[in-house]
């Protein structure tokens, strides 16, 4: 997951606290020696992985700028939902009994569960739509126990991304959207069919089921031959993200154009992506965190709104796909990956 830093609106107030932070490094130190215990809560990624994914290094190092140090002065507990949608009842249980000083978490059906499991506990997570997912009811003010960051523009965004891949892809006429059951009926799904109608495309649909493992994206992506689509849009889900090399393979194998959220699909050889670069996120989630663990209220941090999105091509996956890409597209791309 590589792709340039944006915070925008309260996320560069954040910026401002972290140059202060960074003149007050040793008094934090000295101010945070009592250990804490953090739960990180994944959705997809295993447990045995989770140290070595990149969002978990760039939390933790900016947590470590905060004084905040694993094995010193902090204990991490891990967990994982490992892509089976029917855990996260049990898993949500099993963190909340864990009492934890403060649970690290991303993903609004996660964050809705352990909304209804602890008022009490501090839960900083990512998510959609924090409003109108029923996550909090003031942004500037969230109350409760829970703040974070919204990667949600809007589902506005699902149309640009559908008009992207037509753009990209003379006479698009079949479309594939993948995503887990149930999500076409969510608001991004919905917001893909009416795109998809004003497009004149038929929108057809790959469902993955529970487990999200790479067997199933085989599975829907044999149907997809036989469908004899023109291209795949996938849905905005963290159970796709510890499958970014397989998803790719079987894109390259079936050869079709495909349109993903974020750039790691498109870096790894995917055609395009158009969506949030996480690592500022990420970033404002640890100060947040590093906060809280030194007794700021969660109810009283704003939920931050990322806005700023990025248009990643990949010109040798649209070369290999025999697409001459128009150069109006081409000029709207914030990167082009050779």
């Amino acid at each position: 997951m590589k792709r340039r830093d944006f915070i925008s609106g309260l996320g560069g107030a954040a910026l401002c606290s972290s140059a202060a932070r960074g003149q007050q490094n040793s008094s934090i130190k000295q101010q945070s020696t009592t250990k804490k215990r953090i739960a990180q809560v994944a959705p997809a990624i295993k447990v045995e992985d989770l140290k070595g994914d990149a969002t978990t290094r760039v939390y933790f190092d900016e947590l470590k700028r905060d004084g905040y140090v694993e094995g010193e002065n902090l204990t991490v507990d891990r967990y994982s939902g490992e892509g089976r949608l029917e855990r996260y009842e049990s898993l949500v249980r099993e963190v909340v009994d864990s009492k934890p000083d403060l649970i690290y978490t991303a993903g609004t059906p996660l964050t809705l569960r352990f909304k209804a499991a602890t008022n009490t506990i501090p839960i900083v997570t990512m998510t959609g739509d924090p409003i109108r997912f029923g996550i909090v009811s003031n942004i500037a003010r969230p109350g409760g126990n829970i703040t974070g960051v919204s990667v949600d523009a809007g589902v506005e965004i699902w149309a640009k991304r559908l008009e992207m891949l037509a753009e990209a892809v003379p006479k698009l006429v079949n479309v594939v959207y993948i995503s887990t059951r149930g999500n076409p009926n969510g608001a991004g799904g919905k917001a893909t069919q009416e795109a998809a109608k004003k497009l004149g495309i038929s929108l057809l649909y790959g469902g993955l089921d529970s487990p999200v493992t790479e067997a199933e994206y085989r599975r829907v992506f044999d149907s997809i031959q036989r469908d004899q689509a023109d291209g795949i849009i996938f849905s905005a889900e963290f159970e796709h993200y510890p499958h970014i090399l397989a998803i790719v393979r079987l894109e390259q194998q079936i050869r079709l154009p495909t349109i993903h959220e974020v750039s790691e699909f498109v870096e790894a050889g995917s055609l395009m992506s158009y969506g949030l670069d996480w690592r500022p996120a990420v970033r404002t989630m640890a100060i947040k965190s590093a906060e809280i663990l030194k007794g700021a209220n969660p109810g009283d941090m704003p939920y931050v709104q990322e806005v700023r999105f990025e248009l990643v091509i990949n010109l040798k996956t649209a070369k290999s796909l025999g697409l001459e890409l128009p150069p109006s597209l081409l000029a709207r791309a914030d990167r082009l990956i050779e």
